[in-house]
């Protein structure tokens, strides 16, 4: 589809007599904040944003963009490493302004506005020891991490995000404001619940919530990088075997500055084990101990912590402003040539930031059946993020090479599927992250969006 955006300044007042929030051009104040996403390679300029106040002004704007044949994009936290929240030349709607949560303790649910962050989230629940799954670093936008599934520390005890999600609001491609759910709209509600942002912007999402904390184990084992083998295997027959309340994941990475890392570990290769355990403390410490017993860590700091501060701990080394660039794969098991991949790679990081990261799934994600939510890949056991993190623009060859070869090396045990959020291009990998739900989710696409207005993610294109 031709990208035509329109010349007449006429065009753009009508539009700001439509929108009751902000309308920015390129110049306008705010303008360079509202194109800004966490991954800095992305620098893309588009010919409006549209910052609305409520779902009227979605309405408008998602008409404005149809009827002119322009580009459009949805921003919720601005977060996706692929960069979908922003598009050149044409309309972004940035969704910032609405952030709004209402919790509701009898019923346990929580009621997100499209512009809220993880961190929003778990502020507002965690007042009433309440939870729900979605994401470790708390700038995460609710709304990115959850249309494409939404993985967190509590997926293993509840699922992902979408598995907690009872509705949403919507407004769709022809600029009507739809409920969906198991009820209402249930066939949209289904492609929604991992299918990203390709059918509407959501408006509005309500999620079950559950009591969580406030303290549960959380924090890093760390270990020299020459007992990385055996520590990966065991890591991988104890992870196999942990109750769902226990979600580890492991990092290799080199080690950053630290306060509680030994100064002479500082720039090595290291291996970090990320334990958390949401239950009772003392059942947690018994689950952790086959863990925490084995070999010789440098630093075992894993203590009593706030939920809420768990969910930011490391926010800080995930700031946004670097550039990035991500690749996953998805595995049932970690083999000894997995592991030697993953050994292999970590041992020429193309920078000091960059890491491959073991997420552990498993449990409570895989009692759903694949077709039951657009999101498919209910056989995970772990999910292998390889991602790349530097500050010059003239080391990108080199960093995207590194993070293609590790993935390709990778791809011999893995299942053929990725989680669509830790995916670094917005082409050519729509079936491995959608799987066999594909053909579903475009039946779907035809019915809700037949002109492809909302192509600026990991895209789902209608039949022709």
């Amino acid at each position: 589809m031709a990208t035509k955006p329109p010349r007449d300044e006429p065009d753009y007042e009508t539009l700001q007599r439509g929108v009751h929030g902000e309308v920015l051009r390129p110049g306008d104040e705010g303008y360079d904040e509202a194109r800004s996403v966490w991954n800095a390679m992305i620098d893309r300029k588009p010919a409006v944003v549209v910052r609305p106040s409520g779902a009227a002004d979605v309405i408008t704007a998602v008409g404005f963009a149809r009827d002119r044949d322009l580009d459009l994009a949805v921003k919720g936290g601005g977060h996706s490493v692929a960069g979908s929240a922003v598009c050149d030349d044409g309309l972004v709607i940035d969704l910032s302004s609405m952030s709004s949560i209402r919790v509701d303790p009898a019923s346990r649910t929580a009621r997100v506005g499209p512009g809220a962050t993880m961190a929003d989230l778990d502020h507002e629940t965690q007042a009433l020891g309440l939870a729900t799954p979605g994401g470790v670093i708390s700038t995460t936008g609710v709304a990115g991490v959850t249309l494409g599934g939404g993985m967190g520390w509590l997926s293993r005890k509840y699922g992902l995000s979408v598995d907690n999600l009872r509705s949403v609001d919507l407004v769709t491609a022809d600029g009507e404001s739809v409920r969906a759910s198991e009820e209402e709209n249930p066939e949209l509600f289904w492609a929604v619940r991992g299918g990203s942002g390709n059918f509407g912007v959501v408006t509005s999402f309500e999620f079950d919530l559950h009591e969580v904390g406030p303290e549960v184990l959380f924090g890093p084992m760390v270990y020299l990088y020459e007992d990385a083998p055996d520590v990966l295997a065991h890591y991988e027959r104890f992870a196999l075997d942990a109750p769902r309340e226990c979600s580890v994941w492991l990092n290799s990475v080199t080690a950053p500055p630290l306060p509680f890392l030994p100064v002479d570990v500082h720039g090595t290769t290291v291996v970090i084990l990320l334990v958390f355990y949401a239950g009772d403390l003392k059942a947690g410490e018994a689950a952790l101990e086959p863990l925490r017993e084995y070999g010789d860590p440098i630093v075992d700091a894993v203590a009593p912590m706030p939920y809420a501060e768990a969910q930011c701990s490391f926010d800080d080394l995930y700031a946004a402003g670097a550039r990035n660039y991500w690749k996953a794969a998805n595995f049932t098991g970690l083999t000894e040539h997995t592991i030697d991949v993953m050994l292999e790679y970590a041992e020429r990081f193309p920078t000091p930031q960059s890491e491959i990261l073991v997420h552990q799934v498993g449990g409570a994600v895989n009692d759903v059946a694949s077709d039951a939510t657009a999101y498919p890949h209910r056989d995970a056991e772990f999910v292998v993020n390889v991602a790349a993190r530097w500050e010059d623009p003239s080391r990108d060859d080199e960093c995207v090479a590194w993070v293609r070869a590790c993935h390709g090396a990778l791809a011999e045990g893995a299942t053929g599927g990725t989680y669509v959020n830790f995916e670094g291009d917005r082409e050519g990998r729509e079936r491995n992250a959608y799987g066999g739900n594909y053909d579903r989710l475009v039946e779907v696409k035809t019915e809700y969006d037949p002109e492809n207005v909302f192509r600026s993610t990991q895209n789902v294109k209608p039949a022709d």
